[in-house]
C-alpha cells in the first residue's frame, strides 16, 4: 500500500468514526484548506486548479447552509453569514481576486474557532458533570 492510500485509508477511518462535532469540524478545515490551495493557485497562475478548489470549499459552505435547521431563530443569521461567505468565494473565483477569498477564509476561520471552543466547552460541561454524578 503506497502513501497516499495509506493516507486515504486514514481519511476514510477518521470520518466514519467522527461524531457529528468533529465531522463539523474536519468540514471546516477542509474548506479553509481548499481556500488555502485556491488561493496558491491563483498566485501561481494556475487558474483551473484554483477554480476546482474553490467549488470544493463552495459546496462545503452550502452544505453548512442546507443543514442549518431553521425553525431556529439564530439559523437565520448562520445562513445569511454562509451566505456572505460563499459569495464572496464566487466573486473571488470569478473576478480571480485573492483578497475577496481571503476574506472569506478570514470569516470561516472565526467560525472554526469559535466552534472549537463550544466543542471544549461542552466536554467541560460533560467532564464536571460526570465528575458531580459519580461524587454524589
Amino acid at each position: 500500500m503506497n502513501a497516499q492510500n495509506t493516507a486515504n485509508a486514514y481519511k476514510i477511518q477518521q470520518i466514519m468514526t467522527a461524531s457529528p462535532e468533529q465531522l463539523t469540524l474536519l468540514l471546516y478545515n477542509g474548506a479553509l484548506r481548499f481556500i488555502d490551495e485556491s488561493i496558491l493557485a491563483l498566485e501561481c497562475k494556475d487558474y483551473p486548479k484554483s477554480h476546482e478548489r474553490n467549488l470544493r470549499a463552495q459546496d462545503i459552505v452550502t452544505e453548512f447552509m442546507a443543514t442549518l435547521d431553521m425553525r431556529l431563530e439564530i439559523s437565520g443569521t448562520w445562513l445569511s453569514l454562509y451566505d456572505y461567505i460563499r459569495d464572496r468565494l464566487v466573486q473571488g473565483n470569478i473576478k480571480k481576486d485573492r483578497e475577496l477569498l481571503s476574506e472569506a477564509r478570514s470569516l470561516l476561520h472565526e467560525l472554526r474557532d469559535t466552534w472549537v471552543e463550544a466543542m471544549m466547552k461542552v466536554r467541560q460541561e460533560k467532564l464536571l458533570s460526570y465528575q458531580q454524578a459519580v461524587v454524589l
